[in-house]
């Protein structure tokens, strides 16, 4: 028997590229999501023991609220000011178009959850909530539709180039987390009459550099996912799409982390002769941040170059914040997100394998005209929000509900209640006494 060769028609070549493409945009939008775990693990890991339930409590509301409001509101604001009209997820006629909007909603919540870090031990559950209502609904739509849906901001030239959201989502959120901070002011304790700073160490460093992993993991797909289209059918035939250059993507995104977590253990080592390993993860995250808007067109120097600097300037900026803007930022969201994030934003042009269009200079203007856009409409839309909050006495909790902790005050548990200082119900409605051991004796023993 001979065997002829296989004959593709036209519309089974476009059936296989909208397929292959629509599965490798769903994986990766898949591990984006799991994002949401990382962060969650690192921000409780870095948080009090008596406020682990608030911060995983709002990183689950986070998804929750955010992406709704995102599907009804937020997506037809980012078309609207696109240029677009407003064309919300919910109008769209073909069921596939529904991958491209859940794709753009991880991005939208990875803006978000950054927030929460920054504002931790502190902030109502109410006032959270209502923050991330607005920023999915108007503040983060407006930054993509003034960037990737309207590509307003060029110069000579030159467009301005963030290729996964190195600004668009982590600048904006660390510039978002670090203004929020400010307007709360700091957590009880976190300062003397002097000024002088106090360390509130988090409760588990393991859960911290767990989540450090995690995100580290999901980050290909932040990346890498960008590059979204496998295949394109092109005058008859089938070519590669964005993944002509994944290689490129892949590696500056692996390099970049391996520096910033480098770049960091450095700097902390030349401070204090010792090598802090909350640091190190955060540097970790700072490269990855750092070279986010430009893996696509980083050479490869360019990614040690990128990373590195990332997670040196983290703990000289960290340092800055606490002890001269006295801003207390307790998962250190601006320093591995928001400075970072305009660093490698900034450097676009220095570091391209190829030179930019519109040349060097013009996409240095370029670059800083979009970060100072995001950075402005960030900060005055974040300050009004918390500043209303404020103002109305719904931004922060109690004095007493802060000492007592935010698991208690804002949800009714203990994250550990066999350490609480407090009664524990049991599941028979019962009450457990607090002088109670577990072997029958009592603490006073």
């Amino acid at each position: 028997m001979v065997l002829a060769p296989l004959q593709t028609s036209p519309e089974t070549l476009e059936t296989l590229v909208t397929g292959v493409n629509l599965l490798w945009v769903l994986v990766v939008t898949f591990l984006i999501f799991f994002m949401h775990a990382g962060f969650a693990m690192l921000e409780a890991g870095q948080v009090r023991s008596k406020n682990v339930a608030n911060q995983l409590t709002k990183n689950l509301l986070t998804w929750s609220v955010g992406v709704s409001v995102f599907f009804v509101i937020g997506a037809g604001i980012s078309s609207l000011v696109g240029g677009g009209g407003f064309s919300p997820a919910f109008v769209a006629e073909n069921p596939n178009d529904w991958v491209g909007w859940l794709f753009g909603a991880v991005f939208a919540m990875t803006a978000a959850t950054i927030v929460s870090g920054a504002v931790a031990g502190r902030a109502k559950l109410r006032a959270y909530i209502t923050y991330t209502f607005l920023l999915a609904a108007v503040i983060y739509p407006v930054v993509t539709g003034i960037t990737w849906a309207g590509s307003y901001i060029s110069f000579g030239g030159a467009v301005f180039h963030d290729f996964a959201g190195g600004m668009i989502v982590h600048g904006m959120g660390g510039i978002a987390g670090l203004t929020a901070a400010y307007v709360l002011g700091p957590r009880m304790g976190r300062y003397n009459e002097d000024g002088s700073a106090n360390v509130i160490p988090g409760h588990s460093l393991t859960f911290a550099v767990l989540g450090t992993l995690i995100l580290a993991f999901g980050w290909y797909g932040f990346n890498v996912g960008t590059a979204a289209s496998v295949f394109v059918f092109t005058d008859g035939s089938l070519q590669l799409g964005a993944f002509s250059y994944v290689g490129r993507v892949a590696m500056t995104t692996t390099i970049a982390m391996a520096a910033g977590a480098i770049g960091a253990a450095a700097v902390a080592w030349a401070k204090t002769g010792k090598v802090d390993t909350l640091y190190v993860a955060n540097g970790l995250l700072a490269g990855l941040v750092g070279i986010t808007a430009i893996p696509d067109t980083t050479s490869w120097w360019g990614a040690f170059l990128v990373g590195g600097l990332a997670g040196a300037q983290l703990p000289l900026v960290f340092n800055f914040i606490e002890k001269r803007l006295k801003i207390d930022d307790v998962c250190a969201v601006f320093p591995v997100h928001g400075s970072a994030g305009v660093l490698g934003t900034l450097m676009f042009p220095f570091v391209a394998a190829e030179a930019p269009a519109g040349g060097i200079v013009n996409a240095f203007i370029a670059q800083v005209i979009g970060v100072v856009a995001i950075a402005a409409w960030t900060i005055v839309a974040t300050a009004a929000v918390w500043g209303i909050l404020k103002a109305i006495g719904q931004a922060r909790v109690t004095p007493e509900h802060e000492q007592e902790g935010l698991d208690v005050s804002e949800h009714g548990v203990e994250t550990y209640p066999e350490f609480g200082s407090g009664d524990s119900v049991v599941a028979d409605g019962g009450m457990v006494s607090e002088n109670v051991r577990t072997d029958g004796g009592s603490k006073d023993d």
